[in-house]
Parts: structure tokens; sequence; C-alpha cells
């Protein structure tokens, strides 16, 4: 089923564009939490960023800080929150992979709850390990 971002991507609905490219496409987010929120996504359909390709991850990479430099020059922000979910149990609503950029304004922009624990010595190094073993396979 096409997600929104699809449609935006095939021109079957508008969208505020501030940046685009031929892996890439920025927009304002019609829902933002505050001015200057944008959306950053990959022309690449997929719906977490762990399923890009390495070109498509690089471009997003190559351009999201120039786009965060130009979010904050126009909104007159100093700080900022970029944010990136992968499933519904992490909050991702459309399932296409985006980034948002959310200037932070006062007390508008992302409010995050973090509620850190504790990293055990041994089991951080038994994860580190099996995550490193995958990496190098």
């Amino acid at each position: 089923m096409a997600t929104i971002f699809d449609k935006i991507l095939d021109g079957e609905l508008p969208c505020h564009r501030v940046y685009e490219d031929a892996h890439v496409l920025a927009f304002l987010d019609i829902f933002p939490l505050s001015e200057g929120h944008t959306l950053v996504i990959p022309k690449e359909r997929k719906a977490m960023l762990h399923e890009l390709s390495d070109e498509q991850s690089a471009a997003i990479g190559r351009v999201l800080p120039r786009i965060a430099r130009a979010v904050l020059e126009a909104t007159g922000a100093t700080a900022y929150n970029v944010l990136q979910n992968n499933g519904a149990e992490a909050h991702q609503a459309v399932h296409h992979v985006h980034f948002h950029i959310i200037p932070r304004h006062g007390d508008k922009g992302l409010g995050i709850g973090w509620k850190p624990s504790k990293l055990d010595g041994a089991a951080g190094k038994e994860l580190a390990e099996k995550v490193a073993a995958i990496l190098a396979a």
C-alpha cells in the first residue's frame, strides 16, 4: 500500500519542497511541532533505516547537515532535534524512512522523555562482540 510519501514522490500530493536531488527529497511537515519542522526522505521506498541501500544512506548523510543549517538560518532557531523512528513500536507513523529536523523555539519542538538504565559490563562486552562479529561477516 502506498504511503503519503510515495504519493508525494509520485506527484500525486503537493508538498512544500525545501530540497531535492536524485536520491533525497526534503519538505516541510504539514503537522509541525515547531516552525521549520522538515522531513527528509530517501527516494528509495523502504520502510526502515536498516533496509536502505548504502547509496541512499550516504545520500541522506551528505545533505542532512546542510538542510539542518538552512532550517536554522531560515527560522532563527539555535537548537534542534533530528528524529528517525523505525517500526510502529518506535512511533513510526509513515512506513517510509524519514528524518525529522525539528527546530526548538522556546517550548515548541520535540519533547523527550529519557529513562536511562545502566549497562552491565559483562553483558555490554558480550553484546558489543556479537554486533562486531555480525558487522565483520
